[in-house]
């Protein structure tokens, strides 16, 4: 007797609530194996291949390619334990798919009871993972309250002979439906329950009902555009922006002695909409927090930057042609800081808003940023204040090559105390860098390139670079940040002062 197990999309970790699908990795009829990726998709912190703890028949995909699914929603479902008579495609040659009429589904059995299952304990499922637990109805509350939809609340049923089904779509019976498509209505009423009486709020995203609870959004007034009437965030989204226009409206017309302009429309035929998800979206909501937040200022200086290409050229000569790796800009720079911030520690720090304490760090954990085909992201050199040029280069080098690829997981991506951003490949001289939250500062580096430049009481052509320091106001004041700039701008003009700190 095979059994039809559904496999929901994990808790992927770092308070990821959501998910991109990019692209399928498995059709419906595939044979898997135990711990075999069968999609991969994309959150806020990178893209992952999740792998599904079974082995067996795929029989249903759910999600479309570029669609989001909350964490709990199912991915697939799949067979396990074919029957006598079911070829590897979940064909059965003799009812061409269909059970015999008359036979009575039984619930399935869950991931922690599949013989099949996988001997990994993966994150939010796997072996030994805890039964899921229904969340509580507040009615006090309707703009928390937590619901699943019939998909992932009706069990599926079990069934001596399958058939694949259509992508998207449960296996059902062929002719009659089944038990669990009858009870979907009744499962749905009681996951959602009914608030002071006014009927079902469909919202399963955390993340959606907090946007919803900031900007006084009532949720029972929204038609949701997800499956089975879901409030998904795009929804609340709209909701807040409709809200917005109509009280700029109202301001503008209530203004004596003013005509109101007419609003230009959001939805002209020639716009193009591009949505803020995966890792745009995510730096949208870290910039934006970081300019709400944080009461940055910035200093810059330009520094002679010669004898530090000189330096360069020479670690370089003298790996020979065979002697490892070349010693990157980014990385003698990289070093600099981690000196600069043990000595103006400051610097590598955060804030806690909520206990009005400024935390400073023990360890320098330097991000980098790179530009990638994806956006912009932020890998972290751990423990850089450890390491010396030669490990920072190979650490920063494995790292880029990662973010490249498109396979730097959440860690390699959070826990940063201090940025560096190199803006100087783009053949920019300088910038005003937004503080990497919750960080407290960020180094800027233009482009190096050849000036006019007054040398021991001359003028000569020198290699130049501009260094700007944008730094949280709250953790120090300007003499502090002045001095660590002006360490660093040191240490780019004569590189041996850095020697002391090696």
């Amino acid at each position: 007797m095979a059994r039809v197990l559904e496999f929901k999309l994990p808790d992927l970790g770092e308070g990821l609530t959501e998910a991109e699908i990019v692209r399928w990795l498995v059709e419906v009829g595939d044979v898997v194996a135990i711990d075999q990726p069968v999609v991969e998709v994309e959150t806020a912190k990178a893209m992952v291949e999740v792998p599904c703890p079974y082995g067996g028949v795929v029989t249903a995909r759910f999600g479309e390619e570029g669609s989001e699914l909350p964490v709990g929603a199912p991915l697939l479902t799949v067979a396990v334990g074919a029957p006598e008579g079911l070829d590897p495609s979940g064909a059965s040659p003799s009812s061409a798919g269909s059970p015999a009429s008359g036979t009575a589904a039984e619930p399935a059995a869950t991931a922690t009871e599949s013989a099949g299952g996988s001997g990994n304990v993966l994150v939010g499922y796997g072996t030994g993972a805890p039964a899921a637990r229904r969340r509580r109805i507040r009615p006090d509350r309707p703009d928390r309250t937590y619901v699943r939809t019939a998909v992932s609340d009706t069990p599926v049923s079990e069934a001596p002979a399958l058939a694949p089904a259509a992508s998207g779509t449960a296996p059902a019976t062929a002719g009659t439906a089944s038990a669990a498509d009858e009870a979907a209505p009744a499962a749905v009423a009681v996951a959602v329950g009914a608030v002071n009486g006014q009927g079902p709020v469909p919202v399963v995203s955390p993340l959606v009902r907090r946007l919803a609870w900031q900007h006084d959004i009532d949720l029972r007034r929204l038609a949701g555009s997800g499956p089975d009437g879901l409030i998904l965030r795009a929804d609340v989204d709209g909701a807040i922006r409709q809200a917005e226009e109509t009280a700029a409206t109202a301001r503008v017309a209530e203004a004596p002695g003013r005509t109101p302009a007419a609003p230009v429309s959001p939805a002209a035929p020639d716009a193009e909409r591009i949505p803020l998800r995966g890792v745009r979206g995510a730096v949208a909501d870290k910039l934006s927090r970081s300019r709400t937040e944080i009461p940055d200022a910035t200093c810059w200086v330009d520094a002679d930057a010669t004898e530090l290409m000189a330096a360069r050229a020479a670690m370089n000569a003298a790996s020979g042609p065979s002697g490892g790796p070349k010693v990157s800009v980014l990385a003698l720079l990289a070093r600099i800081c981690a000196a600069a911030l043990a000595r103006y520690p400051e610097l590598n720090s955060t804030v806690d808003t909520a206990a009005r304490e400024i935390v400073r760090l023990p360890g320098v954990h330097l991000g980098f940023a790179a530009q990638t085909d994806r956006g912009l992201v932020v890998p972290v050199v751990r423990d850089a204040h450890t390491r010396n040029v030669e490990s920072i280069g190979a650490e920063i080098a494995r790292l880029t090559e990662l973010a490249r690829t498109g396979k730097l997981s959440p860690a390699q991506l959070t826990g940063g105390t201090f940025t560096l951003n190199n803006y100087g490949v783009f053949g920019v001289d300088g910038s005003t860098p937004i503080i990497n939250h919750p960080e407290a500062a960020m180094l800027g580096v233009g482009r190096i390139m050849p000036k006019p430049w007054v040398h021991q009481g001359e003028l000569a052509v020198r290699q130049v670079v501009q260094l700007s320091l944008t730094f949280d106001h709250r953790v120090c004041d300007g003499g502090t940040a002045g001095g660590f700039l002006r360490y660093v701008a040191d240490c780019v003009e004569q590189p041996a002062v850095l020697l002391r700190t090696l």
